[in-house]
């Protein structure tokens, strides 16, 4: 996997693209005019979309069909000797649709603990925590 980067004014604008050749903003959140999003925020971003990609495909493979999936992903840093790194991340997963509780909790379970390569690449770091909400109930 490759991405490039360039900045792309005289400030902290960048401009990143992958594999797809989708261009992503990312900017430097203390600057005044921010117009893109934080490389911290990016990685948060990491986490709750490759864990959502992942829950959805696995309902999908079972024929479930899910009517709607929102996540909040919250990050909690450290402070350090310079670098602020996040100590803990709390994602909330809410679900909507005709879905057995169990099968969603099984699926997020999966994610976290086996397919979703950005949170397995953080969790020697950072603790990972979740919930589930399916159709407004907490489930998880």
């Amino acid at each position: 996997m490759k991405v490039n980067i360039e900045i792309i004014n005289d400030h902290f604008l960048m401009e990143a693209k992958g594999a797809s050749g989708v261009p992503v903003l990312m900017d430097n959140s203390t600057v005044e005019n921010v117009q893109g999003t934080s490389p911290m925020e990016m990685l948060l971003m990491g986490v709750g979309g490759c864990s959502a990609i992942d829950i959805v495909h696995i309902l999908k493979k079972q024929r479930q069909v899910v009517t709607s999936y929102k996540v909040d992903v919250q990050g909690e840093t450290e402070a350090t000797e310079g670098a602020k790194p996040f100590k803990s991340i709390h994602l909330n997963i809410s679900l909507e649709g005709d879905i057995p509780a169990d099968k969603v909790i099984k699926a997020a379970a999966l994610s976290f603990e086996k397919y979703c390569s950005v949170s397995i690449t953080l969790q020697e770091s950072v603790t990972i925590k979740y919930n589930l909400f399916l159709n407004g109930e907490n489930i998880l």
